[in-house]
């Protein structure tokens, strides 16, 4: 296609478990691939020399293929999104298309000069100051010093690192790092910006800046790839979105709806997930879930409530050892993955440590709260002693419905009737009012 930044077919990465490969396993590996296509199938049929490689090395328990016959077209001023699981290939592909690894199979085909952020520091030279990396990473790109220097003051001013300049970077925090290696990535204009999650590492109000920034950047016509776990970020920036599972490419269409479909693809339904065998948390946090229901006052197990009727949301855990006050909880979305609010049972930090054993932890999320729609409810836990709160994210996820009951008097209005749209907002919540006549003003007489 013309307009084309990348082009990517076929692609495939095969790396082999428990690090390098011996040398004389890798030059057998070697000379077989050197041989594709000397070999052809005879009259009879029988396969090359290549063809047997390949087969037993896909049968092999001593390799995988970290991406699988990935194709993808991405055009120039679009702005990508890629998501997936951790382990599914998002940052092999990024990788490839910086040029840091080769691909085992396929080709990729660029026009126009990249730019990558992969991680914190990557195209650094740690003995060089903070000034000289951004002319070192300039030239990388072909840029010429003149125009390094127009941008100079501007990457430093982004970065927050105007003391530090002169320094060398091996004296920096993750954080100056990761400012200004975005900060470069981001001002020296390349034609192709690669960003996986490192944003991560920056705080909240840097984050802020950066997503911006990379709004600025798409909107002047060049190309973004941007790999994140925020789901958020990837439907406001992007246009588009792949998901990457298992090495492989299972959605590429609008941003919405990929994030949806990722979101949605563990989706329960009747209001209650059992896990046998019990499910790890994410976060290797020594804590088993059991079950996870969503019922009504009453105790009834269901998927479909009122706007105006509370729901109970009943998690059941197990503490394999003792827990440095454990906290287990949820986060509550809509249907489109928006996170409106994270609820936690903070009951053990009443106490240090708390005792293995199975427990229930509930909690009652009120009445006219949540405004008629869909909901998705996915849960974690977390401790202070190295276990941040991790969302399951492997099908520990319920969905449930609220419906218009068509009495909610801050929704409806008119003596001819009710509305009959949707109203406003995810919330609903009934927010008190009062109403007071003003006095009519008095004109003194002269």
């Amino acid at each position: 296609m013309s307009d084309a930044a990348i082009q990517i077919t076929g692609l495939g990465k095969r790396y082999r478990y428990g690090g390098a490969t011996p040398l004389s396993t890798s030059l057998r590996a070697d000379l077989s691939d050197w041989a594709k296509g000397l070999f052809r199938k005879n009259s009879q049929g029988h396969p090359t020399l290549h063809e047997v490689h390949e087969q037993h090395l896909a049968g092999s328990p001593d390799y995988f293929w970290a991406l699988k016959d990935v194709s993808l077209d991405i055009r120039q001023g679009e702005v990508v999104g890629i998501i997936g699981r951790n382990g599914a290939g998002k940052s092999t592909l990024l990788k490839i298309l910086s040029r840091i690894t080769p691909p085992t199979t396929g080709k990729i085909e660029y026009h126009g000069r990249i730019a990558s952020l992969l991680e914190v520091g990557t195209g650094f030279h740690r003995e060089l100051t903070g000034r000289e990396n951004i002319f070192l990473n300039g030239s990388i790109l072909g840029m010429r010093r003149a125009e390094i220097a127009r941008k100079f003051d501007e990457i430093v001013a982004f970065a927050e690192v105007e003391k530090f300049i002169d320094t060398p970077v091996k004296f920096y925090s993750s954080g100056m790092y990761v400012r200004l290696a975005f900060a470069v990535a981001a001002h020296l204009e390349p034609e192709i910006l690669l960003v996986d999650e490192v944003l991560a590492v920056g705080d909240a109000a840097f984050q802020k800046k950066c997503l911006g920034k990379m709004g600025d950047v798409a909107r002047q016509g060049r190309t973004v790839i941007f790999v994140s776990h925020n789901m958020d970020a990837i439907r406001r920036l992007c246009g588009r979105g792949v998901w990457l599972d298992g090495g492989s490419v299972r959605v590429n269409d609008t941003a919405e709806h990929c994030v949806t479909r990722y979101l949605t693809q563990g989706l329960r339904e009747g209001g209650r997930v059992e896990f046998n065998p019990p499910h790890a948390f994410a976060n290797r946090m020594p804590a088993l879930l059991h079950s996870v229901q969503i019922e009504d006052t009453a105790g009834k197990v269901a998927s479909h409530f009122s706007c105006r009727s509370p729901i109970r949301v009943r998690i059941e855990w197990e503490a394999v050892e003792r827990l440095y006050k454990p906290r287990i909880g949820f986060v509550l979305m809509d249907g489109t993955g928006l996170e409106i609010f994270c609820a936690l049972d903070a009951e053990s930090w009443r106490g240090e440590w708390l005792t293995p054993g199975r427990r229930v932890s509930s909690c009652v999320i009120p009445g006219q709260l949540l405004n008629e729609g869909e909901f998705m409810l996915d849960v974690g836990a977390d401790s202070p002693k190295g276990h941040d709160f991790t969302l399951s994210r492997t099908g520990a996820i319920l969905r449930f419905e609220l419906e218009d009951d068509m009495t909610l008097p801050n929704k409806y209005y008119g003596e001819e009737g009710f509305r009959d749209t949707r109203w406003y907002g995810v919330l609903l919540p009934n927010i008190p009012w009062q109403q007071e006549p003003v006095a009519a003003a008095t004109t003194e007489k002269a």
